[in-house]
C-alpha cells in the first residue's frame, strides 16, 4: 500500500474531521480492497440505519484521535 498519511496534525477542527472521514474510508479500503465488491455492497449499507450509525461511530473515534493529536486545537482557538 502507498504511504498516504503524513500527519494527524491539522490546522482546524474542520480539517481534523475531514481527516477522520478519510481514515474511516481508508479503513474500509484496506479491509475490502476489491472496488467491485465495495460498489456492490454500498447500496445495501447506504440505506441501512444501523450501518450508517456504525460508520458515524468509526468516524467519531477517528476524530477523537485526531483531536487529541492536535491538543484539541487549543492554541488556535483560545
Amino acid at each position: 500500500m502507498e504511504s498516504w498519511i503524513k500527519s494527524l496534525k491539522t490546522d482546524t477542527p474542520q480539517e481534523g474531521f475531514e481527516l477522520a472521514i478519510k481514515l474511516a474510508q481508508k479503513g474500509v479500503e484496506y479491509t475490502q480492497p476489491s472496488v467491485p465488491v465495495r460498489k456492490k455492497l454500498r447500496p445495501k449499507y447506504s440505506k441501512n440505519a444501523d450501518s450508517l450509525i456504525a460508520a458515524s461511530q468509526v468516524i467519531s473515534i477517528h476524530f477523537q484521535t485526531v483531536a487529541a493529536a492536535n491538543n484539541y486545537w487549543k492554541s488556535n482557538f483560545e
